[in-house]
């Protein structure tokens, strides 16, 4: 299914049903009066949070939704039925907004979660409410009301809680198909990822996370440039940032890597700089256990990086299980720090 993070969808509520104009008519019952009953309301649209979901693409088709009419409402002080509502799933982490005034409407974030979008319109009222000792035959009804009808957009912001960041081919779709459950298309070519990928990664039994891979970032992203501009919205609610950084014999300057990423980020959003960040050194099964010191010992001192490092070899698995226990005790209680 094609990745789709952005929609514009029309949402109408259901129109109330009229109120009836009736009077009893029975055998034997003179002047029964009035007896027309309210209309049923119309169904509201409701957006409700699917944790199945990850894609909007769902509404690349479908664009418009509506709730049910009210019934109308009938004689013998009969209530129409109210009409259904309308409930859309939605991905969590989706942002709704009005197209027209562009104000938010809210945020859908918890699975089962219902954001009213369109209200449907009220029940119209019957003749029977009309009634009073100075007018005992009323012909008067109200109708049903018109059910809210907007455009609305819808905006994913996928929900993990920690997102992988880098630059093309450092291995972000390897380690995430070591780590979880995710199968990404993996191939020695730049921007192999064409959008977003989401993986659960079980530590142990009840005890996972949802990770993230963003497509590569490479200079200019926040201009458009390549791919990663589209998706970089995807990590700004992920609570680690993985800095992932191939030190392979083949790669380039890492240092100018982590440069390049941490450019497009503060360019990006400024705050993403500041978000709490892990070096990960990848592909460590191509260099020899001296190498690899060399590497994180240049990387430390020329960056002067302070946070967590950790070497891993998302193709064969090496250091992976430490670096996920590691993430997981920083998700579920506080700091931690470098592998040695």
């Amino acid at each position: 299914m094609k990745f789709v993070d952005e929609a514009v969808i029309v949402v109408h509520g259901g129109n109330g049903g009229d109120g009836a104009l009736s009077f009893r008519r029975e055998k034997f019952v003179p002047r029964g009066g009035p007896d027309g009953g309210d209309g049923g309301r119309g169904g509201s649209v409701y957006l409700v949070g699917d944790a199945g979901l990850n894609t909007l693409a769902d509404f690349r088709y479908t664009r418009r939704f509506e709730g049910m009419h009210g019934a109308r409402g009938g004689g013998r002080n009969c209530t129409g039925h109210a009409g259904a509502d309308r409930r859309v799933p939605v991905p969590l982490g989706t942002i709704v907004t009005d197209v027209e005034s562009g104000d938010l409407i809210g945020e859908v974030t918890q699975a089962a979660q219902e954001l009213l979008v369109a209200h449907g319109g009220q029940g119209g009222v019957g003749n029977t409410r009309f009634k009073s000792s100075i007018n005992r035959t009323p012909t008067r009804i109200i109708p049903g009301g018109v059910g809210e009808e907007r455009s609305i957009r819808l905006e994913l912001q996928l929900l993990a809680d920690v997102g992988l960041v880098g630059l093309p081919n450092a291995g972000k779709s390897t380690l995430l198909r070591a780590l979880s459950d995710a199968r990404p298309k993996i191939a020695d070519y730049p921007f192999t990822t064409l959008y977003p990928q989401l993986g659960v990664v079980r530590v142990e039994a009840h005890r996972s996370f949802v990770m993230t891979d963003i497509p590569g970032l490479i200079e200019g992203a926040h201009r458009g440039v390549g791919l990663g501009i589209q998706f970089l919205r995807h990590i700004s609610r992920t609570r680690i940032l993985l800095h992932l950084v191939d030190i392979g014999p083949l790669a380039g300057d890492p240092v100018d890597g982590v440069n390049t990423v941490n450019r497009e980020l503060a360019e990006f959003d400024p705050e993403l700089p500041q978000r709490e960040r892990w070096l990960v050194l990848n592909k460590i099964d191509l260099l020899t256990a001296d190498d690899r010191a060399t590497q994180r010992r240049l990387l430390e001192e020329t960056l002067a990086w302070k946070g967590p490092v950790f070497l891993v070899s998302g193709a064969t698995g090496e250091g992976c299980v430490a670096l996920a226990r590691a993430l997981m005790a920083r998700l579920e209680t506080g700091p931690v720090t470098s592998d040695e």
